[in-house]
């Protein structure tokens, strides 16, 4: 068994662990689960350090999962690294191993092969300057409505929650019990439009960009091909794969640029925004909408 697979074990053990832990030594798993690549390059007190707990408690932690100490716990990490685990696999034995258990084996390789090809090609053909146009482009709006329908509407929807901790005239359009051509019924030059939308391409979606164009509106389209409608009626226009070997659309490009347009936001932005969104969080610890770490 090599590295790769030993530490992955010791992951998966301590996911399992977790609930039978101190709540010291759970803050210490936790941290590791969630930083697995630090632990191959890190002393224990750099662990300790970084989980804010005692060097003790990562070596009670280690033993815990049957480990005698913390160094015994870490030589797999670091074997992975010298196999070169550290960074992504090697692609084409990875997939073919996969593919060699069998039918579901070969379905779980096509999904995910399609998957990093989608990723890969859609930031290939978007570049950083149209992601900064993009981010400076909404933060200057005094309105922004993210248009999706379908599956784009979860799409466009949970882009527009994450926005909103930071940004206050932000919505997801149509809204419930409206058409999107309503909810453009008042904004102009001074609002922006993401119109998101794939082959077979949706009706309403193109018609509201075409309202939105006629109506001054700045517009960003995110769809599947340069000869879209959205796309060509975008001010800027972001095109993104979504081949799958099943039958619908993959979302996890579209996902992927839509959190990348954000964080460009917050890089364009002002403090402010970063200032609201602790205030949004900190609001929310004070209310209790969290479960705390335990004492």
């Amino acid at each position: 068994m090599n590295g790769t697979n030993v530490s992955q074990s010791i992951l998966e053990r301590l996911a399992v662990e977790l609930p039978e832990l101190t709540p010291e030594a759970r803050k210490a798993a936790t941290y590791v689960l969630e930083n697995p690549r630090d632990v191959g390059v890190s002393t224990v007190r750099e662990i300790a350090e970084a989980a804010n707990v005692k060097p003790n408690t990562v070596v009670r932690m280690a033993r815990q999962v049957g480990f005698e100490g913390y160094e015994d716990f870490r030589a797999p990490f670091r074997e992975a690294i010298r196999a070169g685990a550290q960074g992504f696999p090697d692609r084409a034995r990875w997939l073919q191993g996969m593919k060699a258990q069998g039918d579901l084996g070969a379905l779980y390789a096509d999904m995910v092969d399609q998957t990093l090809r989608n990723i890969e090609e859609s930031f290939g053909a978007i570049s950083a300057d149209d992601m900064q146009t993009a981010g400076q482009m909404i933060w200057n709006s005094r309105r922004v409505l993210t248009l999706g329908v379908g599956v784009n509407n979860a799409n466009a929807r949970n882009f527009t929650y994450l926005a909103s901790t930071g940004m206050v005239d932000f919505h997801a359009i149509p809204r419930p019990g409206s058409t999107p051509t309503d909810d453009l019924a008042f904004a102009d030059h001074r609002d922006t439009l993401i119109a998101i939308t794939q082959k077979p391409y949706r009706k309403e979606v193109v018609e509201a960009v075409a309202i939105a164009k006629s109506q001054g509106m700045r517009i960003i389209g995110i769809s599947d091909s340069p000869a879209s409608p959205v796309i060509r009626n975008a001010d800027i226009g972001m095109v993104v794969a979504v081949d799958t070997p099943q039958f619908f659309p993959s979302s996890v490009s579209t996902i992927a640029v839509l959190e990348t347009i954000l964080s460009f936001v917050i890089a364009s932005a002002s403090t402010e925004i970063v200032e609201r969104v602790e205030r949004f969080h900190d609001r929310r610890h004070q209310l209790g909408l969290y479960l705390e770490d335990a004492k």
